[in-house]
Formats: C-alpha cells, structure tokens, sequence
C-alpha cells in the first residue's frame, strides 16, 4: 500500500472528535429518555391514552399555528388593504371637489356605498400614539397599508370600542376622521374554527376512551387472573378470553398452562399417595411382628424404625400435596403467635414475639400455618433462644425467625431448600427429620406469591424471612 494512501493524521483527528461527539450525543440521549421515563405514567392505560392523545394534540396545534399565522393574517391583510382603498377613494374625491365645503355627498357616498362612517375635522394635531395591544395582527396590517397606499400622517385606534376601529389621517387643510367597523378590516370569525376544532377533537376523543377502555380491560383481567394463580387464589369465576386477537390467545394459553401445571400436580400426588398406601401396608406387618417379638430391645429398636419411617411418609405426603387444593382464608396472626409461646413453654425455648399491622391476613390458612410450623419447629430444635418478627403492612406480610443456634453456612442456604437434603455439618446429624421441612416451607411461600430466603441473625444464629401478598 502506497504511504500517499494512508490517512492523514488531521484526517484520523477530525475521525476520533466525531466519534467522541456521536458517543456523547448517545449518552445524552438515553440520559434524557431516562429522565423521561421516571415521570412517565406506569399503567397502560394512562401510557395508550398519551399515545392516543400526544399525536392529536400535536397534529392541531401545527394546524391552528398554520390557521392564524397565514389563513388569518392573509384574510386581515385583505380586508385592511379593502378598507384603506376605500379611504383613498374618500381622500381622492375631496381633494378633487374642494368646492364643496361641507363634503356632504362625499360623506352620504362613504356612509350608503363603503359602510363608512366619516368626519372633516379642522387641521387640528393628532392625538398622541396610544399603546399598542401585544398581540395585535390588525393593527400592524392597517398601519402598513395606510403607509403605503395613502402614505400620510395617521393615527388608529384599535384598542377603543370592540367593534369600531377610528382612524384619522391629516390632510392639507384639515383632518379626516373615519369609522369602521372591525369587522370589515379584520377576520373575526376565528372562534368558531378554535370551537370547531377543540369540540370535535373532545367528541373523538371521548369515542377513544371509550375504545381504548373496551381493549384495555381484558388485559387487566388477564393480569389479575395471572396474580390469583401465582398467588395461589382461585381464578376469577367471569375469567375468559376476550379483547383482540392477540389478548384472546394469551388468555387462552394461560388457562392451557393453568391446566397442565394443575394436572401435573394432581399426577404428582396420586403418584407419591399410591407408594405411600404401598409402604403403609409394609408398616402395618413390621408392627404385628413387633406384637409377636420377644426380645425387649429388638421391640423398641423396631419401633423406632417404624416411627421414622412413618415420619418420612408424612412429610412426603406433605411435600407432594404442597397444600395446593386448599381455598384461600382468613388467618389468624396473633393467635398462632400464642400457640408458638404455648409450645415454646413446654419446649422449654426462650420465645419473643412482636407483631406489627393487621393480626389478619387472607392465606390458605392451614398451608400458611404449617409453613411458619416447619420454620419455628428447625429453630426450636436447632437453638434455645427464638425471636419471631410479623410486619403486616402495605399489603405484603413479612414474618422473620430468628435463633441462636449453628446457622447454616453461607454458600449452602440455598441448597437446604431442596428436598431431602439435611447439612450433617451445620446441625445436629442425631436429630431426626426427612429434609423436606424448607422445601415444603418455600413450596407454600411460592404457592401465595411470596419466597423465603435465609440470612445471618442477630442473634448469631440463622435468620429465616419470609415475605409474601397478603
């Protein structure tokens, strides 16, 4: 490659500096659309009535702009150089005729003829300038126009009388004063195209609304039907697909999904409940062997073992009901918290309870129950000293269990959710349990909307949170 091809440093200079302004340019904008954003409405109803609005508002401000700047002005531009014509006829015929002193048929000529109404004063000197209206196309455009067709001293006056507009011009022996009516030099009738244009705007867009509202609506219920599902609520009873094409398959696809994950559920159930059925018929020999054994310690060791095993069948259960076909209620904080100071007593466990808001909450009552059950029940065997926190405010409750005991390391909190999984390490391995406790606690949380997470407590123990709608 030859060297007179390669670019020339000013050239990759002036490259970098466009490079640099265009990133800029890009910064500011998103920075801009961000500041937008933060104050734009967040529902979509308010966001499809701006789309709806902004353009229509737009469109009418170019047109009314484009209406007063050049229809109006050109209409009152014609109208004064019509009315200053015809005082310059006036002006002609008495210079011409100065024979006749008192004008008179010069006056019954502008008053039948022109509809004006004139006046010969004596050369008396013109009134000094009044002030000027900010806003005043009329009087800029009659000004203009006696300058230049008649091209004497004047003075007007547009600000008097709402309907006449004075005018006086000198002359060379005297004063001609003229009265005309607003309307002959200025287009008036612009209201009615400003009432015109708001009403008929207001009538579309009232129609709009109305439409607008119509399509919204089934979105809405879509979204309220997705929130009770995810929150474990039964799904409103006049749920069905409606609204345009594309709302009516998303509602159909969501009752679709509802069904299989229903149906998964209820496989999932029959399936656990069905080898349960088989293992508590394997129970029920263990224990008319035990009623036929001999040996004292053979019968309390198999007793124990039949006790576990029944344990771990209860809490499979549990597991694969997940509580899911309960109806949602009314629930109980307060009294539930007694019943925790009542086992605590017997437990024999430091308990301190504090609740915040309204004691009631809508939950299915006993899932709800069994998940702060299976939470308080970890830290009463795990700990001596327990604290349990409820905030119920703003529609969302937060329930924190707090204890002194081993805790739970923190690269392994997420994994003690998972069924079956009990951390020998971190707790007592003697105690006994299936590891279904957690993953049944946060099946239930998932169920109403809510999760559970795990963190360090105060106490130096661990802290289980649970936070869900309500």
């Amino acid at each position: 490659m030859a060297s007179s091809d390669l670019p020339s440093p000013a050239w990759s200079r002036s490259f970098l500096r466009v490079g640099r302004l265009a990133a800029a340019v890009r910064r500011q904008w998103r920075r801009f659309w961000r500041v937008v954003s933060r104050y734009m409405p967040k529902r979509l109803y308010a966001r499809s009535l701006i789309i709806v609005i902004a353009p229509m508002l737009l469109l009418q401000s170019v047109i009314a702009f484009v209406f007063m700047e050049r229809h109006w002005q050109t209409v009152t531009q014609r109208l004064s150089q019509a009315v200053t014509r015809d005082i310059a006829a006036i002006i002609d015929m008495i210079e011409t005729y100065p024979q006749d002193s008192d004008h008179a048929e010069v006056i019954r000529i502008a008053q039948e003829r022109l509809a004006l109404k004139i006046d010969i004063l004596p050369p008396d000197p013109l009134p000094a300038p009044g002030p000027k209206p900010f806003f005043s196309i009329l009087d800029q455009t009659l000004s203009e126009e006696i300058t230049r067709q008649i091209n004497r001293p004047f003075w007007i006056d547009t600000v008097g009388a709402s309907n006449i507009v004075e005018i006086r011009i000198r002359l060379d022996d005297s004063v001609l004063r003229v009265f005309a009516r607003r309307s002959q030099a200025y287009a008036s009738n612009t209201h009615i195209f400003l009432l015109w244009m708001v009403g008929t705007s207001l009538v579309l867009l009232a129609i709009a609304i109305a439409f607008l509202r119509n399509q919204i609506r089934p979105i809405l219920q879509l979204a309220e039907a997705a929130d009770s599902f995810g929150k474990g609520r039964p799904m409103p009873r006049d749920f069905s697909p409606r609204g345009a094409e594309e709302v009516r398959r998303a509602g159909t696809a969501f009752m679709l999904m509802r069904e299989r994950i229903e149906r998964q559920i209820e496989q999932r159930t029959a399936m656990l409940t069905g080898v349960s059925h088989d293992l508590r018929t394997i129970l029920t020999r263990f224990k008319l062997q035990l009623a036929l054994a001999g040996s004292k310690a053979d019968k309390e060791a198999l007793d124990q073992d039949i006790a576990d095993m029944q344990s771990m069948l209860e809490g499979y259960l549990a597991f694969a009901r997940g509580e899911a076909s309960e109806d949602p209620g009314l629930f109980d904080l307060a009294a539930f918290l007694d019943k925790l100071a009542e086992e605590a007593r017997l437990r024999k466990r430091k308990l301190s309870t504090a609740l915040s808001g309204e004691p009631v909450v809508h939950v299915r009552p006993n899932a709800f129950s069994r998940l702060l059950s299976n939470l308080v029940e970890n830290a009463f065997r795990y700990a001596g000293r327990v604290a349990v926190d409820v905030r119920h405010r703003d529609g969302m409750l937060r329930v924190t269990v707090d204890d002194d005991g081993p805790g739970i390391p923190a690269e392994r909190r997420e994994e003690v959710f998972k069924p079956f999984v009990r951390l020998d390490t971190a707790r007592n391995q003697d105690e006994s349990g299936t590891g279904l406790g957690l993953s049944i606690a946060r099946d239930i949380a998932r169920s109403h909307g809510g999760d559970i997470t795990l963190e360090d407590s105060p106490l130096g123990g661990l802290r289980a949170v649970v936070r869900v709608p309500a």
